[in-house]
């Protein structure tokens, strides 16, 4: 540089002289007490048929939001109307669909609003209340759930059990599709069809419920209980759901143990041509609760069941039935398939080592495991837990059957039909804070009914521990899926999938084999 030279400094360039970036205008407008809905209370009143059984037809999610400023009705476990309750006590602007699922209040209200949580006993804002982040349907459940929370007496770890029959806990939730805007978009997929992830959510906040419900005292005493999703058996879609027509699960305690207790669900969804018979079951789902006593952490004893009616002895006897084989399952030694199955498993790795080795000489309707993989890794987040401050089954179910729905979608090219979901063991408990990875694969294909090919698809949740450098397995997740029928006419094929590694393999024919049992 030579001699007299000045370096002069250029001023840097402010990024927000380069690009003007246009003023962003709030979607909705914010409230005002000019529209802000009054705010209101349900009624609750008891149905003649039985003083247990409810209902609860599902509103849009202003409603429920909205509806914990005021004090819990005498028994929050009686029937609910929600819709006439609303129109009756509040009268929403014009606009109130357009804010249903915004916030409908500047700051959470102090008096009287503040549901009591499960796990501390401590008293939290409406805001921090785990309900309200999730669907309309788990919101009712779950502040169903607190009220009943505020009417308990002191908790007696040697309170009396009692004998419930199973219409005391018989519990029924209406989706009014058909008149509800809001709420049928909320649950409308991009397909017309519903969010079947948002539905194994609502009904698994409804099994918690029930359950919840069984073992409630009605003398103010019952024991502070944990009740946790232990398992939840083989689910069938046995038609398809509508999201324009109105649908309504129905569930209610089947059977107890001493510690655990399953309770069955219905979803309903009535056609014009026969609206009573039993075509309009879509599905029915049996899930396994169990108790936990929130001090020690140790199994605790429920209310025992029982059956009046010839149906019910029935239900009790088939869930009898199943839980004598899970426990046999249990009890079972694990025969190692390497040595049970070493035909089967040659013939599995004979395809994959030639992709591995001879890729350019594999079969092209073929495909290893390892390239359908997908993978969801999120921080279990607060807004996401129970009203027991852990991630609720619920979540994890729709987590993993929408990963399951993109992988069977990225590996058929066409949207795919939901058809099953196997049975689901909660091995390990998600906290809030823990770092969850799902992993996806299609673990196997049915190609040989061209009509109706089977797509197979596996989700493995694993919680991670970084600090730890930890990882355990929470959850494993098997979904089936088929393609549509157009697309099996316009001639789409699904191509087989093979295992290239002896692990793989041997997942494969673990879940051949329970699909036979």
């Amino acid at each position: 540089m030579g001699m007299g030279m000045r370096l002069v400094r250029k001023p840097l360039l402010n990024p927000r002289r380069l690009f003007k970036f246009p003023i962003l205008q709030p979607l909705y407008p914010a409230p005002t007490p000019k529209n802000i809905p009054a705010l209101s209370k349900p009624s609750f009143h008891t149905p003649t048929s039985s003083p247990f059984s409810h209902e609860f037809p599902i509103t849009n999610t202003l409603l429920f939001f909205s509806s914990c400023s005021h004090p819990p009705p005498s028994n929050p476990f009686d029937s609910a109307d929600l819709n006439a309750a609303s129109s009756a006590s509040s009268s929403p602007p014009s606009n109130s669909n357009s804010i249903s699922v915004v916030s409908t209040v500047s700051s959470p209200p102090h008096h009287n609003s503040h549901p009591i949580d499960a796990a501390s006993s401590i008293r939290k804002p409406i805001s921090l209340w785990p309900g309200m982040y999730h669907s309309p349907v788990t919101n009712a459940l779950w502040e169903a759930r607190s009220n009943i929370f505020e009417k308990l007496g002191p908790s007696s770890p040697t309170s009396q059990l009692d004998f419930k029959t199973p219409s005391q806990s018989r519990t029924s939730i209406l989706y009014r599709f058909s008149s509800d805007y809001t709420l049928r978009e909320q649950y409308r997929n991009p397909w017309n069809g519903i969010r079947t992830g948002k539905l194994l959510e609502d009904l698994d906040a409804l099994a918690g419920t029930i359950a919840f419900k069984h073992c409630c005292n009605e003398d103010g005493t019952t024991r502070s209980l944990l009740l946790v999703t232990a398992s939840v058996d083989k689910m069938v879609l046995k038609k398809p759901i509508s999201v324009d027509a109105d649908l309504s699960i129905v569930g209610a305690v089947t059977w107890v143990g001493r510690s655990s207790m399953e309770i069955q669900l219905e979803v309903i969804q009535p056609t014009h041509e026969s609206p009573e018979s039993s075509d309009s079951h879509a599905l029915i789902a049996n899930f396994t609760f169990v108790a936990r006593d929130s001090r020690t952490g140790k199994s605790a004893l429920v209310n025992q069941i029982s059956p009046e009616t010839g149906k019910e002895k029935m239900l009790w006897k088939e869930a009898d039935e199943r839980d004598k084989k899970r426990k046999q399952k249990r009890a079972e030694k694990k025969v190692d398939i390497e040595n049970k199955h070493t035909d089967r498993l040659k013939a599995l790795l004979a395809d994959g080592r030639i992709f591995c080795n001879m890729p350019a000489l594999a079969d092209r309707d073929s495909i290893l495991i390892k390239d359908t993989c997908l993978k969801n890794s999120f921080i279990c987040q607060p807004q996401q837990r129970n009203i027991h401050g852990r991630i609720f089954g619920g979540f994890l179910m729709r987590r993993a059957f929408e990963l399951a729905f993109s992988t069977a979608y990225a590996f058929a090219g066409v949207a795919p039909h939901f058809l099953e979901v196997d049975h689901v063991d909660f091995l390990k408990p998600v906290d809030v804070g823990n770092f969850l990875c799902l992993k996806s694969c299609i673990l196997y294909t049915e190609p040989d009914n061209p009509t109706d090919p089977l797509i197979n698809v596996e989700v493995i949740a694993h919680v991670t521990r970084p600090e730890l450098r930890s990882s355990e397995v929470s959850n494993k997740f098997y979904f089936t899926f088929s393609i549509p029928p157009e697309a099996v006419k316009d001639g789409l094929r699904v191509r087989k999938v093979v295992p290239a590694t002896e692990e793989e393999a041997k997942r494969v024919l673990e879940r051949m084999d329970a699909e036979s049992i």
